[in-house]
């Protein structure tokens, strides 16, 4: 229960930094999700409390943008671009072997939170595919063999 409070609390706090004004939702739920990577309820219960806002549309906004997420994250969300680009240059194998080697589906996060796995359509770095994103840190022309070593040096900052 104290949890709760905590996060409630630091969601006020965040909807004050943005002078309550509902057309700062969007940045609100940004603050909000950089703080505890993800979304936790109790924010946006708090958030629409204090905004005046009912829950409803603020679920709405949250499941909109595929930015947001209701679960927990880990650490590091790595995101393969499935794009034309990378997925013509071996994307899916990338995939695979980020499944195989994290013990994850997409969309999941390693038991130990360092590492949530998604797919995403295009990351605009199409000349460099195939890529991956981890932790918003682009890693270009990638190949199945580097992904140890680069999961490895992620575990090692966590």
């Amino acid at each position: 229960m104290k949890k709760a409070t905590t996060v409630e609390a630091k969601a006020k706090e965040i909807v004050k930094k943005h002078g309550g004004d509902k057309s700062s939702l969007i940045c609100i739920l940004q603050d909000i999700q950089n703080e505890y990577n993800y979304l936790p309820k109790e924010a946006l219960l708090a958030v629409g409390a204090q905004m005046q806002i009912p829950a409803s549309r603020i679920y709405e906004v949250a499941t909109f943008y595929n930015s947001f997420s209701l679960r927990p994250r880990g650490q590091y969300l790595i995101e393969v671009c499935a794009g034309t680009a990378c997925h013509v240059q071996g994307a899916f194998n990338l995939m695979d072997r980020l499944k195989r080697d994290l013990g994850v589906e997409c969309g999941e996060t390693t038991k130990d939170n360092v590492f949530t796995l998604e797919e995403v359509r295009c990351l605009g770095c199409c000349s460099l595919a195939p890529v991956v994103r981890i932790g918003g840190n682009i890693h270009p022309y990638l190949t199945q063999d580097e992904i140890p070593k680069i999961l490895r040096n992620y575990r090692k900052q966590g």
